[in-house]
């Protein structure tokens, strides 16, 4: 559904208007196309402290595509800041004199990385300094505005930085639009290779759930873009939807009801030789307050969202069906984190998910070679919130640092980063691709 504020911003008389009213001045975002697959501008790389990645870095940031410099002049596209050295509430003087002279300069939808370490349970003077920079890099994506994102990338101690390159890739480029203020912890594990970055996912097998329409349908198209073989699972009902969109993605539909007991091993059958990466999209919503719901309504919810995803997760891990390097994602939700009022149900679902990626993704990453994240998304723009009432879907789509709605490609972009190979570091993540949105953590 097209957003008429938006384009009205752009205008003159709307850019004139909004600012002498003090309203939100959103800046169209600029995503991925084969026309533009890259930011345009250079990449400055800065540090604070004592880096430990002195060496090691910047080889990394080179592999994004951006000319990487150490010196300010004219407007950045990205900056990245090494805070891996800050150790003390003193050092982060040094994230201030870094960033404070060239934040004005970054263009417009610019990114803004800060690349920090885990806080230490044995230093607590270590733990409050790179604690602060969450903090800290939450507020700056609040504030930097112009369709500008700002991120926090933690690597756990002894991680080698050719670890990141997948997600500085993903983070330093168009496909990372919507999101912005979050917290990515990767793990010491080494990454998969990829031999062509242009087909990153070449050679893997995929199934998505969910995948007939909205979401799921842009999450089964990014993929299969990337070089997935996808197969499109949806339920009975969306058959001829399904057909149409797995045949214009050159991909294989799979009609089938996921809560079905049966539905992990039909899976297995539809993918003999196994399976790369598992995408759990497929999710249902049926609105009521506590006090108006009836059971029924409750237990639908959480068995599509949550339960048929533990189970089919369960049996698919168990049988092998999910080989050894593959990618596990499951699709959360901001409203699993900050609740939302007539959705307990839906909440419930979604937070569990978050439960499910914590407390396995350690498990399967150490027995089976298998990484487990989630995407949250905050208020994208589908069919079903255009049926949203308009003062509340006009809510949704300000209340965020971006100041507008985001799109399911945003969702599936970052779903495809997170079934790299090359992501192998990134484990137990949970994503939101909500424009920073000004609800929950």
């Amino acid at each position: 559904m097209a957003d008429r504020y938006l384009h009205f911003t752009g205008t003159a008389p709307g850019r004139f208007l909004t600012r002498r009213l003090g309203l939100p001045q959103p800046v169209p975002l600029r995503r991925w196309t084969l026309e533009t697959p890259s930011l345009d501008g250079p990449l400055l790389h800065l540090t604070a402290g004592r880096s430990a990645h002195s060496g090691t870095l910047g080889p990394v940031l080179a592999t994004t595509g951006l000319e990487v410099t150490g010196q300010a002049a004219g407007r950045p596209a990205a900056v990245v800041l090494d805070a891996t050295g800050i150790t003390t509430a003193a050092g982060l003087a040094d994230v201030h004199a870094a960033l404070h002279p060239v934040i004005r300069s970054l263009a417009t939808g610019g990114r803004v990385v800060v690349v920090g370490t885990t806080p230490s349970s044995d230093d607590h003077h270590q733990a409050a300094a790179q604690q602060a920079l969450e903090g800290f890099v939450r507020s700056l994506g609040k504030e930097i505005g112009r369709g500008a994102t700002a991120q926090l990338l933690r690597l756990a101690p002894g991680a080698d930085a050719a670890s990141a390159e997948s997600t500085l890739r993903f983070l330093l480029s168009p496909r990372s639009a919507y999101v912005s203020g979050q917290v990515i912890e990767l793990t010491t594990d080494a990454p998969g290779a990829v031999a062509d970055w242009a087909a990153p996912l070449s050679g893997r097998t995929a199934v998505v759930t969910g995948a007939a329409r909205g979401i799921g349908a842009s999450v089964a198209s990014v993929l299969a873009r990337d070089g997935a073989q996808v197969i499109c699972l949806d339920v009975p009902q969306a058959r001829e939807q399904l057909v149409r969109t797995a045949d214009r993605l050159g991909a294989a539909a799979l009609p089938l009801d996921i809560t079905a007991p049966d539905a992990a091993g039909l899976i297995a059958e539809a993918v003999p030789d196994g399976l790369d990466i598992l995408v759990h999209n497929a999710g249902i919503t049926r609105d009521r307050r506590l006090a108006n719901m009836p059971a029924d309504r409750w237990a639908s919810v959480i068995d599509v969202n949550l339960d048929s995803v533990l189970r089919t997760t369960d049996a698919l891990i168990a049988a092998g069906t999910v080989r050894r390097g593959g990618r596990i994602v499951a699709t959360a939700s901001i409203a699993g984190i900050a609740g939302n009022n007539g959705q307990t149900n839906y909440a419930a679902g979604k937070a569990g998910i978050i439960g499910l990626v914590r407390s396995l993704a350690p498990r399967a990453a150490a027995e089976h070679g298998i990484t487990v994240n989630a995407v949250a998304p905050g208020f994208i723009e589908t069919r079903m919130t255009a049926a949203v009432p308009l003062l509340i879907r006009e809510a949704g789509r300000r209340m965020n640092s971006l100041s507008q709605g985001g799109l399911p490609v945003d969702v599936a972009e970052t779903t495809a980063w997170l079934a790299q190979p090359a992501s192998g570091a990134v484990n137990g993540q949970v994503v939101r691709v909500c424009g920073q949105s000004l609800l929950g953590a």
